[in-house]
């Protein structure tokens, strides 16, 4: 298990390099819904500030937040709490980049999917989304538990695959596991997933169809 545990720290805004751009994964047998949701996971003040390139991911997510709001596209923000993340305190709020609007939705968690005891499910089918575009923190936590338990009910899945990111895992025998592996995982997995019924595909903000 990692030895270290989240930190918090000043949340930077200035914009970084992109990260390698992600190839598509087009299923030409599946139909693709056009009903569509951004949903942006922990983009909060405890969870982006460490993370690896936070600088890039925070432009990438503002970026796709601008495109969901001029297309007119559902944004639903997930915000998490546990016992390191105090539901109210400073760390816990939305990043200062991200005001929800009056009419976009935000769902509050407390474990890695955000599906798990929350009504996102009962949100998106209530509004006949069909499609998530998933964006946000962390990868190998609440955005991978979001991405399976999203395609498991049956969401056509698009990860925005230079928007989500991590820290690099540090394990007692000292052998390291970079945050910048862990995302490429995640995007080479949702590249080539196979789930019955679901069409998943990776892209780069800039490619993003909202």
């Amino acid at each position: 298990m990692p030895i270290s545990r989240r930190t918090f720290v000043t949340l930077p805004i200035l914009t970084g390099p992109l990260a390698a751009q992600s190839q598509n994964r087009v299923s030409k047998d599946l139909p693709v819904s056009t009903k569509s949701a951004l949903v942006v996971v922990d983009a909060q003040v405890g969870v982006l500030g460490p993370l690896w390139e936070s600088q890039r991911l925070v432009a990438n997510l503002e970026r796709l937040v601008t495109m969901a709001r001029t297309a007119g596209t559902l944004i639903v923000w997930i915000q998490h709490s546990d016992g390191e993340l105090k539901f109210g305190s400073d760390p816990w709020k939305l990043a200062p980049n991200f005001v929800p609007a009056p009419n976009e939705i935000v769902i509050h968690k407390k474990h890695n999917s955000s599906f798990a005891r929350t009504d996102l499910d009962q949100t998106l089918k209530s509004r006949n989304i069909r499609r998530i575009v998933l964006a946000g923190a962390a990868t190998n936590w609440c955005i991978r538990a979001t991405a399976y338990a999203a395609v498991d009910r049956g969401y056509n899945l698009t990860l925005v695959g230079d928007a989500h990111s991590t820290e690099s895992m540090t394990f007692r025998d000292g052998r390291v596991v970079t945050a910048e592996s862990i995302v490429t995982d995640l995007n080479v997995v949702f590249k080539w997933l196979n789930a019955p019924d679901v069409k998943t595909e990776v892209v780069d903000t800039a490619d993003v169809t909202l």
